[in-house]
């Protein structure tokens, strides 16, 4: 369980190689943004996941603040309870990220970290308060953590360019390694929804084995097909059953949210 609510929180569309050129377009988000998931196992509603776009002050300049929670509701959170809560600053320019911050709780296991970039010599500070620990660790250029990469991949220009089975990569930053998040472009087509039949891209996101996931893991995710690149649906195929999230609410969007029929 705990593993499906952090994918929610970093779900993400696809970049290509950076020395790709494509013409730059309007950002895909804005503050005031906010978006919530229902998360089910089965017939269970087992948690929810929530994203917001906040602003705040780095490096004496306005950059983004994105917040993602993640936590179990109703008689699952009696059996595994989960609080999560995940937030990241990010330039608004280039979405290079400035700091990080991980508080869980994940049926009694728990972290409490923040993370510092530093963009001049590619390391990242990592401040572990539960262990009153401080580690520097050195990383690729143009490196994310786990919650900026959805929003700078949603802003990437050649998100809605990929053919059906290109593949992309990106160095994502997360429990103190870097992992090749790799996501894989399956087609086209019109997702129902509770708030109608949209247009939607799907991929297929793979993440090097190691703590978090397994590349062979079965995961689906569907985007919407507009300006937004707003998560629609997860679905994550397990050994027995499967677990899924939908688009429960929103608000705040910066573009018009494009449905094809209203239920």
């Amino acid at each position: 369980m705990k593993k499906v609510l952090l994918l929610f929180l970093f779900i993400s569309t696809a970049s290509f190689d950076s020395q790709t050129s494509y013409p730059i377009k309007e950002d895909a988000f804005d503050v005031g943004e906010w978006f919530q998931f229902r998360i089910h196992y089965g017939l269970i509603n087992a948690g929810m996941a929530e994203l917001s776009v906040h602003e705040a002050i780095r490096n004496n300049k306005k950059v983004f603040h994105a917040k993602g929670r993640g936590y179990t509701t109703g008689m699952t959170k009696f059996f595994f309870k989960v609080e999560d809560d995940y937030q990241s600053y990010f330039d608004k320019q280039t979405g290079k990220p400035y700091q990080f911050v991980r508080k869980i709780d994940e049926g009694g296991y728990t972290k409490n970290q923040e993370g510092f970039f530093n963009q001049s010599n590619n390391t990242v500070l990592v401040k572990d308060y539960k262990r009153k620990t401080e580690k520097t660790f050195q990383v690729p250029d143009k490196t994310q953590d786990i919650l900026s990469t959805f929003y700078y991949l949603r802003n990437h220009p050649a998100v809605d360019k990929l053919k059906v089975g290109e593949s992309i990569d990106i160095d994502m930053f997360f429990d103190e390694e870097t992992t090749k998040f790799k996501l894989k472009f399956i087609g086209r087509e019109d997702l129902k929804t509770k708030f109608g039949v949209v247009p939607a891209m799907i991929f297929r996101p793979y993440v090097q084995a190691g703590r978090v996931f397994k590349e062979q893991e079965s995961l689906t995710v569907w985007i919407s097909d507009d300006d937004n690149k707003l998560p629609l649906r997860i679905k994550a195929e397990l050994a027995v059953g499967s677990i899924k999230a939908d688009l429960e609410k929103f608000k705040g969007l910066k573009h018009t949210f494009t449905v094809k029929a209203k239920p």
